[in-house]
């Protein structure tokens, strides 16, 4: 198991300080990265020391310039730090396809938290089938039904990162009702509750949604509660892509505060962002309703990635209405002219009763395709749909119904929907941590065929770099806390994210004047540059700055677990 009760962390913490050697020649290591600068997480100013490792542990920190090791890296010059944890990973079916999670090691993460809305599991026979195409073009059909199941299958996938998991509400939801917009039986309400207590005790962290999705969306306030009930249970803590992040984010907010107050849960926002043009601006006031909501009694935090583009399917651009009941209805409404011709007026008008993306990225100007399924649509990743519009001199309404047709909602686009003062104030406050919200990508292999947005690739070394080094926004110490000590503490991984004696073997050594993001969003297939060495449970996974044949990595399991 990969957690310590809470209660049990200064005791243990303490009992591993007094049992360290910090000087010794005696001891015998297998890995010291000697004379760096020591930035341990906690946000306390940085100190110069030697880090040992002993199989998967840190053993030890302080001078150990004469002991005996079988590798010594020199970090002089160089910042020695956690590994840094991704609240937001998306890679849990990625890394059964590549197991590197390259784009993901070279920026110096190591541990990710994922299962944003529909988790991995639970599934059923047909939620395996209407993703059939995505199965198809990676090469890896779920052989699991529960979390229990896939968690078998992390284990023979062998990934060089850990990996833990929230249980979707939206997948609990699906497996349960289908895609359909109604509220639930008390008797399938009782079934998703079973659910998620079957996966918080095979290990999942808590209980996620995706509300301003299908078929997230259509769960009421008090359904999200019933089940954030069972999650709490188990001492599981709730996460959440909130309803709206843009015109209706107050009335947003206060579901979630509501949902932590009646759950009796710790809550945490999803990439916090204030959407849209119109709501820019507005994200020192959502920051002080946190502080507040903290300041009455309820444990809320949330994370971001250091973007103003977000990133999701191109049929999220259109009507609810539209997408309701799969697939199969979505394309089959789509190609009816009529229908057509609404959705066509109601996407071009302000509506703030749904989250029109479309209008919120200031149109087709704002909204990228970067990920195709159908072969004949290649052309079309990586321009807008105003670019192809014109190309093809039809109007981009048009185009973007004809590339969801055609491509049977599978596209995925980038939309530029957020202010980079919103993401600078969201990035200087304590209580928001690293989420990338994207999966694990390579420069080649079968995710280089395709574009993807740059936060997979770039993300906490932009905020090194960009924001620490060059902009100053805030200091190297505490970006490096809300990279690593804060989203371990919200997860309760109570030995990860801290460097101390006794803690996981999760490590870092970064060039601090080196350090950058040099992925973009037209060229975004490159790896961050001055992450050099990157351990996982003690393994050297980057090795002077390449990758190493090294998987280490482990499944993360939440607080209820009760396997072996």
């Amino acid at each position: 198991m990969n957690r310590l009760k809470p209660f049990l962390l200064p005791l243990f913490l303490f009992l591993s300080l007094a049992a360290a050697p910090q000087r010794s020649g005696s001891v015998s290591y297998d890995l010291v990265i000697s004379g760096g600068r020591v930035v341990d997480g906690t946000g306390a100013p940085w100190f110069r020391a030697d880090v040992g490792v002993v199989g998967d542990r840190i053993t030890a920190i302080g001078d150990l310039s004469q002991s005996r090791t079988k590798r010594r890296v020199d970090a002089t010059g160089l910042v020695v730090a956690p590994g840094f944890i991704d609240m937001l990973g998306q890679s849990e079916y990625n890394v059964l396809v590549d197991h590197r999670a390259a784009s993901k090691i070279t920026q110096g993460i190591t541990t990710e938290i994922t299962g944003e809305g529909s988790s991995i599991a639970p599934l059923n026979a047909r939620m395996i089938d209407d993703n059939k195409e995505w199965w198809a073009r990676y090469g890896v059909t779920p052989d699991w039904t529960t979390l229990e199941g896939y968690f078998r299958a992390l284990r023979r996938a062998r990934p060089v990162i850990n990996l833990g998991t929230f249980v979707g509400a939206g997948g609990v939801r699906n497996h349960v009702m289908g895609p359909e917009q109604r509220a639930a039986t008390p008797e399938e309400l009782k079934a998703m509750e079973a659910l998620v207590a079957q996966a918080m005790e095979q290990g999942a962290f808590g209980l996620s949604t995706s509300l301003q999705y299908l078929p997230g969306r259509f769960a009421s306030t008090e359904e999200i509660i019933a089940l954030a009930r069972v999650a709490a249970r188990y001492g599981g803590s709730y996460i959440t892509h909130q309803r709206s992040e843009s015109f209706q984010i107050d009335e947003s907010l206060d579901e979630v505060f509501r949902i932590a107050r009646e759950a009796r849960i710790p809550a945490q926002i999803y990439h916090l962002k204030t959407a849209y043009r119109k709501n820019w601006g507005r994200m020192p006031a959502v920051l002080k309703r946190l502080e507040q909501a903290r300041a009455e009694g309820l444990d809320v935090s949330a994370n971001q990635y250091p973007y103003t583009a977000g990133s999701n399917d191109l049929s999220a651009c259109l009507p609810l209405w539209v997408r309701e009941g799969g697939k199969d209805k979505l394309v089959a409404r789509l190609k009816d002219p009529s229908i057509g011709a609404r959705v066509k007026s109601e996407v071009a008008r302000e509506d703030p009763t749904w989250e029109n993306q479309y209008l919120g990225a200031g149109g087709p100007s704002g909204v990228m395709v970067v990920i195709v399924l159908n072969a004949d649509l290649k052309k079309y990743e990586g321009k807008t749909i105003e670019e192809i519009a014109r190309d093809e001199r039809k109007d981009p309404l048009d185009v973007l119904m004809d590339i969801v047709i055609a491509d049977r909602g599978n596209t995925k686009c980038i939309i530029f929907i957020m202010d980079e003062e919103d993401v600078r104030a969201a990035l200087r406050h304590p209580l928001v941590s690293l989420g990338t919200d994207s999966g694990a990508v390579a420069a080649d292999g079968i995710f280089s065929k395709q574009k993807s947005h740059p936060r997979a690739w770039g993300s906490a070394a932009r905020i090194l770099g960009k924001y620490v080094r060059d902009e100053k926004l805030l200091t190297l110490e505490e970006a490096i806390r809300k990279m690593t000590s804060l989203p371990a503490s919200r997860m309760g991984l109570s030995d990860r994210g801290i460097l101390r004696p006794g803690m996981a073997a999760d490590l870092v050594v970064i060039n601090p004047d080196t350090v950058r993001d040099r992925s973009t969003y037209e060229d975004p297939l490159h790896y961050s540059e001055g992450v050099l060495y990157v351990a996982v449970n003690g393994q050297l996974v980057v090795d002077g700055g390449a990758v190493t044949e090294a998987r280490p990595g482990r499944p993360l399991m939440g607080p209820g677990y009760k396997g072996r």
